[in-house]
């Protein structure tokens, strides 16, 4: 019984893993047929495409914004519903707590519906408005995560001492909690320069994401120039997830579990 289990672990990781194998493997070949494999050659091909950089550079203004802007609304938040009590208070958390269990695309409808009520033009900002939605909440659970374990004795001390909420906050609480917010705001950047669906429906013409602009392409085949794209793409969400969880220095499940 033992045996089968482990074969069984075996045989999920390799029905998950193995396709992505395949991909960087074939991102190493010369011929535009992606079953010849050869020598390196696509990606110094890929840094010479004009319309894949363009996306790249939509793509990290986007994240680059929304993720500011995340950061500091879901650190508020979190300061907010962690340490005050007010009037609905609970209902206000699970609202935030919303743009992680709905699907994508019910949000991506959602969002375009928004737009057309406010005669927001899709562009630039309905993309960055849009991934600010739904990456506020992460940073929400890590920075809660964080303040559940902070220690305010450390505030107290310091307000013993003359200074005052501000100094206290930017001195004291912001360095201890720092950690946290650096967390959760690379977890919100991974998200955003990731996402396809809600940033499919939100962008305008001129202002094609990195994802969206994969997608485009992959209607006219797949190439060895798109495995090597992807093959990056998933470099660097692995290398941002690791940081983030390194910086995290904890889980936010405790936080959704406490709601």
């Amino acid at each position: 019984m033992k045996r089968l289990l482990e074969l069984n672990v075996v045989l999920i990781f390799l029905f998950l893993y193995a396709p992505i194998l395949t991909l960087i493997v074939f991102s190493f070949n010369t011929s535009e047929p992606t079953a010849a494999w050869g020598p390196l050659s696509w990606y110094a091909k890929l840094f010479k495409n004009r319309d894949l950089w363009h996306a790249c550079r939509i793509s990290l203004i986007v994240a680059g914004c929304s993720t500011a802007i995340a950061t500091i609304i879901g650190t508020m938040a979190a300061f907010a519903v962690e340490r005050y009590r007010f009037p609905f208070r609970l209902a206000l958390t699970r609202a935030l707590f919303l743009p992680i269990i709905i699907p994508d695309i019910v949000m991506a409808i959602a969002l375009l519906t928004f737009y057309v009520q406010v005669h927001l033009p899709l562009g630039l900002v309905s993309i960055v408005v849009a991934h600010v939605a739904f990456s506020t909440s992460y940073v929400l659970i890590v920075v809660r995560a964080r303040l559940k374990g902070f220690d305010r004795s450390f505030e107290e001390a310091a307000l013993d001492l003359g200074a005052n909420r501000w100094n206290t906050f930017r001195h004291i609480t912001l360095l201890l909690i720092a950690p946290g917010v650096v967390g959760g705001a690379l977890l919100a950047f991974t998200l955003s320069i990731d996402d396809f669906v809600i940033t499919f429906f939100t962008a305008g013409v001129g202002y094609t994401t990195l994802p969206v602009r994969v997608y485009s392409t992959l209607k006219f085949g797949i190439t060895p120039e798109l495995n090597a794209l992807s093959t990056l793409l998933l470099l660097n969400s692995i290398c941002l997830v690791i940081l983030s969880l390194k910086f995290q220095g904890g889980s936010g499940r405790e936080v959704m579990n406490n709601e």
